[in-house]
């Protein structure tokens, strides 16, 4: 048993909508208290991620105020989190520890947002100097996420023989998982020849292989064990939710170096590697243990890194295993049985908690066809600007 229950869960479906990032973060808390059984009044506090407090500001968000004007002004504490794209991963992590701590026995967590079109732009703001490790990145290199993330997949494939069918293999497993996924954005199986004829936006990356920016909403019901036994029979565990930032030598950590070998004192992604290492030990398990992992998957370049670089596989074989379906739903290790960013497209604050619904539903049995059968552990993971990771371990 742990000390922290995921009691209710919401997803609002993305795409693009015309109503406001508050209707449709309105909608997500709905479906969650609806989920746990529960009605606003039981509801002893509230976290939420908020992209107007973020770096750059950028996007049209929820604040938690606004929650809690919206379902009743009961006088509860009210918490808004910025981390980018880990907001949801810390929103959940700040109400882990409220319940885990004992100051509260039921904790709303929720993040929401409406993106703009386009790619994400530099940040902008008088906070942007030069101590600003994005900032840099962006205004001296000139290069915006696309082209940074080229950089790095273009190092893969010198490195491990990475090819660009590799790359659309990854994008066409996410879009047929999503075919039975309601709440993605995109629902259309697509072909490697497809993925391929689509425009090319940095070299090696097309347009099918980057996620788009999206409009969604999630959100989650953490509660206490004593509240777990009353409310239900199996609940699902939150065994770990850690958030760590980056580390200083990791070739990463921001404008990537790609000329020469990595540097070896600090670990390849450190805000993400850190976050994850830390759940994983906090959780009591290893790799061998992960039932199912929801990452961030902006290309499919981190689908192919990131398990090497957390001990999932050794390096390089990635492409191996996704040739052989083992990241596939029914495989040794699924990866994404959500769809991921690739199908739904990133509504930054959300993210965390999407991760988070996904794997209820997984550990819950109720993920329909994208089911992992059996799944018992599940590991989502984030990261953002300026150097922010998350990693969340859930078990039943």
């Amino acid at each position: 048993m742990g000390n922290v229950a995921v009691l209710g869960v919401g997803l609002h479906r993305f795409g693009k909508f015309e109503e406001s990032a508050s209707e449709i973060s309105r909608k997500a808390v709905e479906m969650a208290l609806e989920d746990a059984g529960m009605e606003w009044r039981e509801v002893q506090a509230v976290v939420a991620g908020s992209p107007r407090l973020s770096a750059g500001g950028f996007g049209f968000g929820l604040n938690g105020n606004e929650m809690e004007s919206i379902f009743g002004m009961t006088g509860i504490p009210v918490f808004n989190v910025a981390a980018a794209c880990a907001t949801g991963g810390n929103a959940f992590s700040l109400a882990h520890m409220m319940i885990e701590c004992g100051q509260c026995d039921t904790v709303l967590v929720c993040g929401g947002e409406k993106m703009p079109r386009g790619f994400i732009p530099r940040p902008t703001g008088a906070a942007n100097d030069a101590s600003d490790v994005d900032y840099l990145r962006w205004a001296c290199v000139g290069i915006p996420n696309p082209a940074y993330w080229a950089l790095e997949c273009n190092r893969r494939m010198h490195d491990h023989g990475t090819t660009e069918e590799h790359l659309a293999k990854v994008v066409v497993k996410a879009r047929g998982i999503s075919v039975h996924n309601p709440n993605a954005r995109y629902r259309k199986a697509i072909t490697i020849e497809e993925v391929l004829a689509s425009p090319m936006i940095s070299s090696p990356l097309r347009q099918f292989e980057i996620c788009a920016v999206s409009d969604g909403a999630a959100a989650a019901i953490l509660c206490s064990p004593q509240v777990a036994r009353r409310k239900m029979k199996k609940p699902v565990w939150s065994a770990a939710s850690v958030i760590a930032t980056g580390q200083f030598g990791d070739s990463k950590m921001r404008i990537p170096e790609l000329s020469g070998p990595s540097s070896q004192s600090a670990p390849f992604c450190s805000e993400a590697t850190g976050a994850v290492s830390k759940a994983l030990e906090k959780a009591g398990i290893t790799p061998a243990d992960v039932d199912l992992v929801e990452l961030q998957d902006n290309t499919p370049w981190q689908e192919l890194t990131y398990p090497e670089v957390w001990g999932f596989c050794e390096p390089g074989k990635s492409e191996w295993m996704l040739d052989r379906g083992e990241t596939s739903i029914g495989g040794k290790l699924p990866i994404n049985p959500s769809g991921g960013f690739l199908s739904f497209g990133e509504a930054t604050i959300a993210m965390g908690l999407f991760q988070v619904f996904e794997m209820t539903c997984q550990l819950r049995g109720q993920a329909g066809l994208r089911q992992v059968e059996g799944a018992r552990v599940a590991l989502g993971q984030t990261m953002g600007m300026g150097g922010n990771g998350a990693a969340i371990v859930l078990k039943n």
